[in-house]
């Protein structure tokens, strides 16, 4: 993601708007599930061994 140019003479403004309790639930349920994820990723990577293609030949 890059930074937006702002055009000459125009001004963007962000309105900061709290969240609802569902939705920071719903957020970090999210985030739980991320992490969860990664966590299995990285296990199955550091399991796995780097074994050498075998290349049949006809």
């Amino acid at each position: 993601m890059g930074l937006i140019k702002e055009p000459k003479n125009v001004d963007f403004y962000v309105i900061d708007k709290p969240w609802t309790e569902e939705e920071q639930k719903e957020f970090s349920a999210f985030i739980k599930m991320r992490k969860e994820r990664r966590k299995k990723r990285s296990l199955k990577a550091n399991t796995t061994t780097n074994k050498s293609k075998v290349i049949h030949s006809i």
